[in-house]
């Protein structure tokens, strides 16, 4: 929620004291009518500056620089290194040369090219500004950008984030296995009486349970998948560096996680298992082709499951917690604060089991689609 930080603090900003100065004759009266209708006028205009849609849109998509906070009405950010695969080769700079501009009136010049940012997506910067002041061509309806993109492969908040995490998960595991070389007949405490019992949970009741007699060597692959979902949910919570990435729901992440289950259950699997998707035994010859065909289509679909029901439950969390913050800016009214605070409390509690549950289900049904590719025929 660190976006919404600059949006509050300009709107209380715009709540000042009303001075009305006290006249006399017709002239008062209009100049107070007028003011009147200025005020009107500007109070309408704030409201429609305030889009919730695209706030939360903002705060949920990726971004090159990590934003900390606002201090004298200037965004307080860590600045990202840009890596670009151009037509003229590798450019690389800091995000901070866009000066936080994500209007494309900024124009970056790196390694004889000219970029602009045009909400944190980087294109060719064209020759002249358009009527708006912006170095693109747009659409005025649908301001679709019509500048060509170079290959954008930055170290985003999103990626450094999944670094973090990464780095996060190796130090727990690794602190854990120092202190069983040190003490291995000692009964688990601190850092290893946390870490312990989850091993043995995603050892016994995911992978023992689900996968058979061949569990063993699929337990690291499990236990990684799990312990990567739920530190990048409960980060994704955090309102303040290092949290605040949507890195869990990032298509692209949950993507790459479904397409490792995809793989692994494809190559373990056995006779028996392709015999069921392309030749049921049992059945009529007649309906062997039509069922191979709704078989073949599910090796597909249950990863692509596993891949929409942890980006979805993620993203609509997020909405979720920036929909009631936004409801009181959206009805102007202090009676509203309370309930959507507790309202949002509410939901950031939920959204910590939902951290934990996502990576249960993910990480079950992964250990569930091995075991079926892996099943042996009974006779």
């Amino acid at each position: 929620m660190t976006k919404l930080n600059r949006i509050l603090f300009g709107l209380f900003l715009l709540a000042g004291p009303a001075v009305l100065a006290s006249e006399t004759g017709s002239e008062a009266s209009e100049r107070m009518s007028s003011s009147s209708d200025h005020a009107e006028g500007h109070a309408e205009e704030v409201k429609e500056a305030f889009n919730p849609a695209e706030v939360i849109m903002h705060h949920i998509a990726d971004s090159h620089g990590w934003h900390l906070f606002d201090w004298n009405d200037h965004p307080v950010s860590i600045p990202l290194p840009v890596i670009l695969y151009t037509e003229e080769g590798l450019v690389v700079f800091s995000s901070s040369a866009f000066h936080h501009d994500q209007e494309g009136t900024h124009v970056v010049e790196a390694g004889g090219q000219r970029f602009v940012n045009i909400h944190e997506k980087i294109y060719y910067a064209s020759d002249v500004a358009n009527a708006h002041g912006v170095y693109a061509e747009m659409d005025e309806e649908t301001h679709a950008v019509a500048n060509q993109s170079p290959w954008d492969i930055s170290i985003t908040k999103n990626v450094a984030s999944l670094l973090f995490g990464a780095v996060l998960i190796l130090w727990l595991f690794l602190s854990t296995a120092r202190s069983y070389k040190k003490n291995p007949n000692s009964s688990p405490k601190g850092l290893r009486g946390f870490v312990e019992p989850l091993v043995v949970f995603v050892r016994d009741d995911i992978a023992k349970n689900n996968i058979g007699p061949h569990y063993a060597r699929f337990v690291p692959m499990l236990l990684t998948i799990f312990f990567f979902i739920w530190i990048n949910n409960l980060m994704g919570l955090i309102p303040f560096f290092p949290g605040g990435a949507n890195v869990t729901g990032n298509i692209a992440v949950t993507m790459v996680l479904a397409l490792v289950t995809f793989v692994v259950t494809n190559v373990n699997g056995n006779k028996h298992y392709w015999s069921h998707i392309f030749w049921m035994p049992g059945l009529p010859v007649a309906v062997k082709p039509l069922l191979a065909i709704v078989e073949f289509i599910g090796i597909f679909t249950k990863p692509f499951s596993l891949m929409i029901r942890l980006f979805a439950n993620i993203t609509a969390g997020h909405i979720i917690v920036l929909s009631l913050v936004s409801l009181v800016f959206i009805f102007e009214t202090v009676w509203v604060s309370p309930a959507s605070v507790l309202l949002t409390l509410f939901i950031s509690i939920l959204e910590l089991l939902v951290a934990a549950l996502q990576a249960y289900i993910f990480t079950l049904l992964t250990a569930l689609y091995i075991g079926a590719a892996m099943h042996e025929e009974h006779h």
